[in-house]
């Protein structure tokens, strides 16, 4: 029997200004109560760009995005690694973070959790300090928090 991807569509969330107010206030919350201090938000390519620039927005700070290979200007630290249909590889800028800067890390989904893991990891390079990964929907059944190697990890919606 052939593997099944799950694709979650967040569009309707995005069209509808009201429930995507309400998505931002309920991470700005969250946030907000967690950490007094952070210096960046750090959005996962391309989905954590539409979540995590309004968010970093709100709390006042700056936004880092986090893309697939070949996107970036500049100097770049990259990765490889495994998805569940192939290989894919993410690039930061190398001055994006300084050492010890905070850092939450969005994204709209963990699934595996092969992507938030090597942005994580592209973070530890620049001696980034990760306080948190923060997604919309957490697919339970993947067991993708488990990647994050105890990096704390917080989701508004889990599904089994």
């Amino acid at each position: 029997m052939g593997s099944c991807i799950l694709l979650v569509d967040i569009s309707p969330l995005l069209k509808d200004p009201v429930a995507f107010r309400t998505l931002i206030d309920l991470l700005e919350d969250h946030v907000r109560a967690s950490f007094p201090k952070i210096d960046f938000i750090v959005g996962l390519d391309s989905r954590g760009f539409l979540i995590g620039t309004p968010l970093a927005q709100r709390l006042g700070i700056g936004f880092v995005p986090v893309r697939k290979k070949g996107k970036l200007p500049g100097a770049t630290e990259c990765i490889s690694y495994s998805l569940e249909y192939g290989k894919a590889e993410l690039e930061i800028q190398s001055d994006a973070v300084e050492p010890g800067q905070k850092v939450v890390v969005v994204d709209d989904l963990l699934a595996t959790g092969g992507t938030m893991g090597a942005a994580c990891e592209l973070l530890k390079r620049l001696k980034a300090e990760i306080l948190e990964c923060l997604v919309i929907i957490e697919l339970k059944a993947l067991k993708g928090s488990e990647k994050l190697n105890s990096i704390p990890f917080y989701s508004l919606l889990q599904y089994d």
